[in-house]
Order: structure tokens, then C-alpha cells, then sequence
């Protein structure tokens, strides 16, 4: 496990498991108001939450399920990433995909949140690079969607 710096200017407790197993926390709209959504649009929601993640982790913003299949809404960017050395406050991008108005409400759980260990990597310049069976066989290659 690792310790995340958490400073809350939310209305709202701290992201916390839902279950003992959970792999993401939810966070919350940290609105004053109702922000009503049209279909499409995209709203870029605040969270309250400044965090200090530890090098070598990233935070990875994911959709709720829940919120995807009852209302359409989802995260545009999925995952988004906050990176380490981020301090600012934690904005969560939503889309309205559904063909109706949807109206995001005051403490809402809007998305999920996953930390996650990375690696920075060194690029090293080359002439070739190693041929496999596949190939180039990009998109569809295999036939099926």
C-alpha cells in the first residue's frame, strides 16, 4: 500500500474503497450548483482535491460504470493521468453521450480513481526493429472488431 498527500478543500470526506477489493475510489462533484450537460457536450468538473502521488505512481481517472449506463456520461480522456509532480486541483472531464440532457448534481460520484505504478523509459535510436508475425497488421488485422 502505498501513502497518498491528500489536501481536501471539498464539501466532502475523502475518496475512500467502496469494498474491501475495490481497485478505485470515487470521486465526488465539488459543485455549488446543478451543471446541466447537453447532449455531447463536455464539462470539465472539480473535484476539491489536491494530491502529492509519490514518484513512480501516476493516478488514473476512470468512468463509473454506473454513471455511463444509467446517464451517458463518461470520461472524455479515459484514463486520464495525473502525473506525480502535479499539484493543482484534480478536474475530471465529462461528455455527455446520451441523446438527452443530463444534469450532473452537487456531490455526485463522477468517476473512479486508480493509482498505479509506471516507468519512464530511454529511447534508443535505431535502423530496424526486430519483425514478429504480425507484423504491421494494425487495425482489424485479425478480421474481427
Amino acid at each position: 500500500m502505498i501513502e497518498v498527500k491528500i489536501l481536501n478543500k471539498s464539501s466532502f470526506d475523502n475518496p475512500s474503497y467502496s469494498t474491501p477489493q475495490s481497485s478505485g475510489v470515487d470521486l465526488r462533484a465539488n459543485i455549488d450548483a446543478p451543471i446541466p450537460i447537453a447532449p455531447l457536450e463536455r464539462v470539465l468538473i472539480k473535484t476539491g482535491l489536491h494530491l502529492e502521488i509519490p514518484e513512480g505512481y501516476e493516478a488514473q481517472i476512470r468512468p463509473r460504470s454506473g454513471l455511463a449506463l444509467k446517464k451517458g456520461l463518461t470520461v472524455l480522456n479515459t484514463p486520464g493521468t495525473i502525473d506525480s509532480d502535479y499539484r493543482g486541483e484534480v478536474g475530471v472531464i465529462l461528455i455527455n453521450l446520451s441523446s438527452t440532457e443530463v444534469t450532473v448534481e452537487p456531490g455526485e460520484r463522477i468517476c473512479q480513481m486508480v493509482f498505479a505504478p509506471y516507468e519512464q523509459v530511454q529511447f534508443m535510436n535505431t535502423t530496424s526493429v526486430e519483425q514478429t508475425e504480425r507484423g504491421e497488421g494494425g487495425f482489424g488485422h485479425t478480421g474481427t472488431y
